[in-house]
């Protein structure tokens, strides 16, 4: 008989291609996890997993398996959040995944209010880039989504938060040669600092910005926005930057800011769910306390032109 076990291990092995790393993630030994598969693979009569010295690939055969095995594990994810609806609203658990260009900023303004508005709930974060959040999502992993959705998913049910406006970020020193509100096509090619490909906020700044090709960018292989104002500061160049990180109290008076003439360029930070997942109650909870406290953080904004103080 199949075991959900079998079906985790295996989702796990799709994930990280390789045994001792699927191991390790599910929290078991490699030759444990490798006989579960081999016992799958036995009762279905089917080879799941090509493996190779260096890892392990799902098998096309396997690939329906997977995804089987997939919506299994999120229907029993659901099967156990239904349960525990008898709890109250936001009580117990709760898996909330953040993708990094939202999580350090938004975390501290919501979680306080998280605690003092919901002191059952046990929330538990997961911070990781939207395309692996995405696939979490499906999988199971977490329970809801915070991020900026790339398109239309029919596959998800999600709510917008609020509308995230971009401003040019610059040394002080650059910044006195720029307007006070900045077309897109004052930001130069070669001065324009992102982060390294795989974010979302990359993506979207490019996508202001039209007429920059990606490959005459500037090489910067950031994995974080701390580190590209940094780069910002010493005067390395400049880049846009979420209102968010404003509102979170950035304050450094070697950066001065720019707004964009209008259309301003932005994004729209949403909750995302899984439409089988018994718990729209507790994200609709959730959506009104981080909206809430977006809109109470609009006070904290730095006065524009002038570097924030």
């Amino acid at each position: 008989m199949i075991s959900l076990r079998q079906l985790r291990y295996l989702v796990a092995l799709a994930e990280h291609r390789h045994f001792g790393r699927a191991a390790e993630a599910c929290r078991v030994t490699q030759p444990a996890l490798s006989t579960q598969i081999r016992e799958l693979e036995t009762f279905l009569g089917v080879e799941l997993v090509e493996r190779r010295p260096g890892g392990a690939e799902v098998t096309a055969e396997g690939a329906e398996i997977l995804r089987r095995a997939t919506a299994i594990i999120a229907g029993v994810r659901d099967l156990e959040d239904h349960a525990r609806q008898a709890q109250g609203l936001l009580a117990g658990p709760l898996t909330i995944g953040v993708i990094p260009s939202i999580a350090p900023y938004l975390l501290p303004i919501c979680l306080p209010a998280l605690g003092r508005q919901f002191p059952r709930l046990e929330p538990r974060l997961r911070e990781t880039q939207t395309g692996p959040l995405l696939a979490e999502l499906a999988a199971g992993k977490v329970d809801v989504a915070i991020l900026v959705l790339p398109d239309e998913r029919p596959d998800l049910e999600s709510v917008a938060l609020f509308a995230d406006r971009f401003v040019l970020a610059a040394g002080v020193e650059e910044a006195a040669g720029l307007p006070e509100r900045v077309q897109p096509g004052a930001v130069a090619a070669d001065r324009l600092l992102l982060l390294e490909e795989g974010h979302c906020l990359r993506e979207q700044a490019l996508a202001y910005c039209r007429r920059i090709p990606a490959a005459n960018l500037a090489t910067l292989g950031a994995t974080s926005l701390t580190t590209v104002l940094q780069m910002v500061a010493a005067g390395h160049g400049v880049t846009l930057l979420p209102e968010l990180v404003l509102r979170a109290g950035f304050d450094d008076p070697r950066i001065a800011l720019r707004r964009f003439e209008d259309p301003e360029p932005q994004r729209i930070v949403a909750l995302a769910w899984r439409p089988t997942s018994p718990r729209r109650r507790d994200f609709a909870a959730l959506a009104q306390l981080v909206t809430a406290a977006w809109e109470a953080t609009a006070g904290v904004l730095p006065a524009w032109g002038r570097p924030p103080s």
